[in-house]
């Protein structure tokens, strides 16, 4: 009953194409298609899943995270002003945010280099590393990204995101508070209707620094080049439900006296998870809507793979081939992004043919995410690329392995001579 329900669905959205409908049908059909995708990602249980992850993970890194923070900022004198950050975001809590900030800022002072001592100091970089890699695995996976950066990358990004975050976090606000209290924009704010105006845009301000922080977070953190439209329209969306969401949840869960009676002295730890768990998931709602105004596509799919035939893999490897070597001998190189634009396939399907072709020495995958040739295309036999793809283990073992050796072998007699080079 509810795979045809689900099948029904598909049909009235995806039916026909939004190209051909008119303009008010179309302007409806588009945010459908969005609120349907998401909800069918939220209903397989995948995110909900990896949220709760990320609160324990959250639990166990954010003590040394902020103890991070926290030195970096001495260092400038302004360490104090983490402590408004913390309580911003557990405004939603009421009394018990300012204090479980306050006891949260209590063990980040406990947190001294020299008592903690080699090992110590060591396992806290680490703690701080694998809560971002975490991260990084959960946002891979919603983009569909097998990769993760590698050493090198991840402790070069990682830190210098641990170090001069928090500064340019604390600069902005310091620059805000500034602005507001200088004699020009006192001298703006006594004249009406300029002060409403400027009230107004000081209220939007905490939305604006959370969207312009959600819109950081999902262009940076998955491995793979994320447009900054599709990251801004998933950080409007996330911001904008985490400012409510944190409205709601402190007007019903805090609000609410029961949790007292219930948990007694732990309804403030049970309260957090509650606010933790759905800060992570909105988050990753929002990381979605942006792989999809990225992807639309997908949106039909979602994390589904795509089944592709024996055809379909030989095609898309010599395309892979021919737009890499192409961009070669242009001086550019392609990314996963590139080749699935101009393949016309998700990135995600080409993911284990450039796997394939790069363990067969044909393709390098670079540091940057993008791909050049293994070899000089005029070198790279046209054979060997299809072959690459095939999954020839075990067929000598098979009763029909001499007639598709025989096939093959004939294949391999006509497209000698055949390079790459040749399809450029």
């Amino acid at each position: 009953m509810i795979e045809t329900l689900r099948q029904r669905v598909d049909d009235l959205l995806w039916g026909q194409p939004a190209t051909g409908m008119p303009p008010p049908q179309r302007l409806l059909m588009w945010p459908a298609r969005f609120v349907y995708a998401v909800a069918r990602d939220l209903s397989q249980g995948q995110l909900t899943l990896r949220a709760m992850s990320l609160v324990y993970t959250t639990l166990l890194s954010i003590v040394p995270l902020l103890a991070f923070s926290f030195s970096v900022l001495k260092g400038f004198g302004v360490h104090r002003q983490i402590e408004p950050l913390l309580y911003e975001f557990l405004a939603p809590l009421g009394e018990k945010g300012a204090e479980l900030t306050s006891q949260v800022i209590g063990f980040v002072e406990n947190v001294r280099g020299s008592v903690l001592g080699g090992i110590g100091l060591a396992l806290l970089v680490f703690t701080v590393i694998s809560m971002i890699q975490k991260v990084e695995d959960t946002f891979n996976h919603i983009w569909q990204v097998q990769k993760s950066r590698s050493f090198a990358r991840r402790f070069s990004d990682y830190l210098s995101v641990i170090l001069v975050g928090p500064i340019l976090m604390v600069t902005a606000m310091g620059l805000l508070a500034t602005v507001n209290s200088s004699a020009a924009m006192q001298a703006i704010t006594a004249v009406e209707p300029l002060g409403s105006i400027v009230a107004g845009i000081g209220r939007l301000a905490p939305l604006a620094l959370v969207v312009a922080v959600f819109t950081f977070v999902y262009a940076f953190v998955p491995n793979t080049r994320v447009h900054l439209r599709a990251a801004l329209v998933g950080a409007i969306v996330a911001g904008t439900a985490w400012t409510l969401g944190g409205s709601l949840f402190a007007s019903i869960v805090v609000g609410s006296t029961r949790y007292a009676a219930i948990y007694s002295s732990f309804a403030i730890a049970i309260i957090a998870l509650l606010w933790l768990y759905l800060s992570w998931l909105i988050l990753l709602l929002g990381a979605q809507v942006a792989f999809y105004v990225q992807q639309p596509g997908r949106l039909r799919y979602g994390q589904e793979r795509l089944k592709l035939s024996i055809t379909d893999i030989e095609n898309l490897a010599l395309g892979i081939m021919q737009q890499v070597g192409r961009g070669f001998r242009e001086g550019h190189r392609p990314g996963f992004t590139q080749l699935a634009g101009e393949l016309r396939c998700p990135a995600r399907a080409l993911e284990d043919i450039t796997d394939q072709l790069e363990a067969a020495g044909l393709l390098v995958h670079t540091e940057d995410d993008t791909f050049v040739p293994g070899r000089e295309p005029d070198h790279l036999a046209v054979a060997d690329i299809l072959a690459a793809v095939r999954s020839g283990q075990g067929e000598q073992d098979r009763p029909l392995a001499p007639v598709l050796q025989e096939a093959r072998a004939a294949e391999s007699r006509h497209l000698a001579g055949r390079h790459l080079g040749d399809l450029l």
